[in-house]
Order: structure tokens, then sequence, then C-alpha cells
């Protein structure tokens, strides 16, 4: 029979040490259950490991067929020539003789000013011109008269033997001469002048009737009858023709990325708003050599020419253009996909059989991507897979030209209609 113990001492002391009897048993328990609950973890991840859903490939054809490398650049479409008419003189429109649309000739009348202060100044220029023909005439006969004295006077001295005239009446008659021919060559002067005040109000009369400086249509008339013209500093645009809608040019905007593919003699493709099921030929005319900088964006305007025969296309409409920048024919392409695919990698026999607690557990550095091989004959080579034997098995290619979904394939031994790798699906 056990001691009770006689103290409150004692009995504090056997309780300490019960306690600790319990805590040495309790703590190889946690373990062990532990310990079982990591080796059914690892159990079951092997098993889902060895029960994988088994790998099966997506593949495309090689195809043979053409091939365009194109640059996408947006524009405007714009008259082939387009010309603002004005008018140099400031008054009162008092005809409108087009309208817009209206199809025009060279020198045809487009409007006329009101010219009743140009008459009036024509008069008075006319009559001014009469005023210094009459002077003129008026000079001629004070010089001749000027011209008969004097050479009276010289025979009279000749005859005198010098004793007649007067020296001094001699000078003064070669002095009235003198003069009398400056006023007849100031006449004349005047005559000149009066002569191209009329020539210039002739010539303000006739610029009061605008003309079309060219064979075309009016695509904008700014101006009604009735309204008051000031051409006092800039001449005011009253209509603006284009010369033929028929031949149009269409001005894009081109990355500096992409403006060393871009020459003349290229042809392109467009398409407008208008009609968005529709494609329009085009060529490149000539690529500036200026830069346009709109927000630290760099572009260089092309000039491309337009067939608008059916006069579909109207100045002003947006424009989206691609310019075939390279092309080939006849060739053998493979999709993109084909390029960037990559066969997973293996896992070690160990692994893909039991697996590991540790390999299990621990994560797995990622798997570095193709890495594109240098071609000893020069050039640069890619690597496309194949299925054979039910496994992929790679092909090195030259590749050519790409369009941006599809890449030329050369000095390979592929063929048409031969399946590549593109990517991996599981199957359950």
């Amino acid at each position: 029979m056990a001691e009770q113990p006689s103290s409150p001492t004692d009995l504090a002391t056997a309780l300490a040490q019960h306690a600790r009897r319990r805590s040495l048993w309790r703590r190889p328990l946690t373990l062990l259950v532990s310990l079982i609950i990591l080796l059914t973890l690892a159990l079951t991840l092997s098993r889902q490991q060895s029960s994988d859903p088994a790998l099966s490939f997506e593949t495309a054809a090689v195809e043979r067929g053409a091939l365009q490398v194109t640059v996408t650049a947006t524009g405007t479409l714009e008259p082939t020539n387009q010309v603002d008419v004005g008018s140099e003189l400031s008054g009162i429109v008092e005809q409108v003789l087009v309208d817009d649309n209206d199809r025009v000739q060279v020198g045809q009348e487009l409007a006329r000013l009101d010219t009743s202060r140009l008459q009036a100044r024509r008069r008075q220029a006319t009559a001014s011109l009469a005023v210094a023909e009459a002077t003129l005439q008026q000079r001629q006969a004070s010089r001749n008269e000027a011209e008969l004295s004097y050479r009276r006077l010289q025979r009279l001295q000749r005859d005198s033997a010098g004793l007649l005239p007067a020296r001094q009446d001699l000078e003064n008659a070669e002095a009235s001469l003198l003069r009398a021919r400056a006023e007849q060559a100031s006449a004349q002067a005047g005559i000149e002048q009066a002569r191209a005040s009329l020539d210039e109000i002739q010539t303000d009369l006739t610029k009061s009737v605008i003309l079309s400086p060219i064979n075309g249509v009016v695509l904008q008339r700014s101006v009604e009858p009735g309204q008051t013209v000031a051409a006092s500093l800039q001449a005011p645009v009253l209509f603006t023709l284009a010369e033929d809608l028929r031949e149009m040019e269409l001005r894009i905007d081109i990355d500096e990325a992409d403006v060393g593919q871009v020459q003349a003699g290229q042809s392109a493709r467009f398409s407008v708003d208008a009609y968005p099921q529709r494609v329009f030929p085009a060529r490149i005319e000539r690529v500036r050599y200026g830069a346009d900088s709109t927000e630290g964006v760099v572009t260089y305007k092309a000039v491309l020419t337009v067939d608008n025969s059916a006069l579909l296309l109207r100045p002003g409409m947006t424009a989206t253009a691609e310019v075939i920048v390279a092309q080939a024919e006849n060739v053998l392409t493979v999709p993109n996909a084909a390029l960037r695919f990559q066969p997973p990698q293996p896992d070690s026999a160990s692994n893909s059989k039991r697996g590991s607690l540790i390999g299990n557990l621990m994560p797995r550095p990622p798997r570095s991507g193709q890495k594109k091989a240098a071609d000893p004959a020069g050039g640069e080579t890619n690597r496309i897979w194949q299925l054979r034997d039910g496994r992929p098995a790679a092909l090195v290619i030259r590749p050519g030209l790409s369009d941006g979904q599809r890449t030329e394939v050369r000095d390979s031994s592929l063929r048409e209609g031969q399946a590549v790798l593109v990517g991996v699906r599981q199957q359950p």
C-alpha cells in the first residue's frame, strides 16, 4: 500500500512528478502521428505522379504558298493638286457663279466683285491721261517756239559779225530753249504715269472677276453674294479646287522603325471606313526625308498614288494602308507557334516511377526556353519538332521571311503536308 503524503508540500511534489511522466509519453506519440501523416502525403503524391494523364501534341501542317511582309500605317487621302482661290481686291461680292462639286475649266468665272468704284477710278484715270497728253502738246509747242527764237538770234549774230544781238539776249534764249525741252520731257513722263495708273485700275477691274486657275472640281465654296471681302493683309480664300479627283494621293505616316524597309515603287493596299469590305491598290511614289515628331513619336511621310477612276474616294478620308516590303512565292511555311514550341523535358527514372519525399515536396527550377543555334555556313537557324515513333524529334531549319503568323522555311528536309508540333495538351 502506497504511502499517503503527510503534508501539502509532499502532495504537490507527487502531482508534479506524475505530470512529467505523462508528458514524456505524449511526445513520442505526437512525433509518431506526424511521421505517419507525412508518409501518407508522400505516398499520395507518388500515386498521383504515377497516374498523371498521358501527353498528346497539337500539330499543324507545313504549307506551300505565297508569303508577304507588310508595314502598316495610317494616313489621309488628298487630291494630287489642290488650289485655294482667293481675291487680291477688297470689296463686296456681287455674284457667285459656281457651287460645291461643280466641275470648272481654266479661265471659267467663279465670282464677281462690285466694280462701281473701280469704274469711277478708271474714268478719272482716263481723264488724267488726256490732260497729260494735252500738256505734252503744249510743252512741245513751247519747245518749238524757243528753238526758233534761239536760231534767229544765232543767224543775226552771224550776219552782224557778232555785233547783234546782245550777249545776254542770246543766253536768255538758250536758257528758254533748255527749259522748254525739260518741260516737254516732264509732260512725256506725266503721260506715262497717267497710263500706268489707268493700267493698274484696268488690272483691278480684271481681278474683280474671280477665275478658275485649273481644270477640276469645286471642293468648297466659302463665299456668298453680298459678302464683304477684305484683302488688306492676306488674300481671303473664296473657293477650294481640286484638279482631278480621278487621281489622288494617300499620305501616310511611317514609323521610324519601319522606314528603312519602305521604298519608292513598292506596292500597297489600303481600306477606308466608308467601304470596310473593299481593298484599294496603291503604289509608293516617294518617302520624304523630313521627319515629323508628335509627342516624341518620330514618323516619316510617304506619298502613295491612288487610282480613283470610280470616284469612290474623297479628299480627307482616313485610310489604313499596308505596304508590301517583301514577298515570296511558292515557299514552304510553318506557323510561328512551331518555332516557339519546346517539348516537355522528362523527369529522372526514380522520380517518374516512385517519387521521393524530397522530390515531391521541393520545387524544381524552371526549364530554359528554346535556344537559337548559329549555322556554320552563316545565318541563323532554329529548331522545330516532329513526332517520330510517338516521341518529339528536333529538326534544324533556316527561317526566312515572316508575316507575324507564318514563317518561311529554307534549306530543310520538310515537305508540304508534313505535321509539325505547335503545342501540348493533356488527356485524362
